[in-house]
């Protein structure tokens, strides 16, 4: 009986929890991939539309974010391919991996961390994943 009684705790949970998880997860992919729009674009005003405010502050102007969006994480400037993986939460933050494949066929692993604010979900950073980097 207490098995059973686990179970349906369980399932009522994620009956809950999981559709909560879902809501959240379609407006964090929209604005990962609105800010890589952008700097496919060239468009570096919009791309540091996406950034959280301490982003914003760190770097001050749309030009700086750019310029180290485009010497730093040139996978991300100009992408052949993107590809969102799973949304999960790390000790309080919401964490989506994203898989992006660059000009050069390498694959690149990045965990974008997310927050909510008054202008709906930004990125707050983004963490390049070691040890991938093999074509296919």
């Amino acid at each position: 009986m207490r098995q059973f009684a686990l179970a349906v705790i369980l399932i009522v949970t994620a009956f809950f929890v999981a559709p909560q998880a879902q809501a959240q997860e379609e407006p964090i992919r929209t604005a990962i991939q609105g800010q890589i729009d952008a700097f496919l674009a060239d468009d570096f005003v919009r791309a540091f539309t996406y950034a959280a405010p301490n982003i914003k502050t760190i770097f001050g102007t749309a030009e700086n974010f750019g310029a180290m969006v485009t010497q730093g994480y040139p996978m991300v400037h100009r992408p052949a391919d993107v590809r969102m993986l799973e949304l999960r939460e790390v000790a309080g933050n919401l964490w989506q991996r994203v898989m992006i494949t660059d000009q050069q066929g390498r694959t690149h692993m990045l965990d974008y961390q997310m927050i909510e604010t008054s202008d709906g979900w930004q990125i707050n950073g983004v963490q390049l994943l070691p040890g991938v980097g093999i074509g296919a």
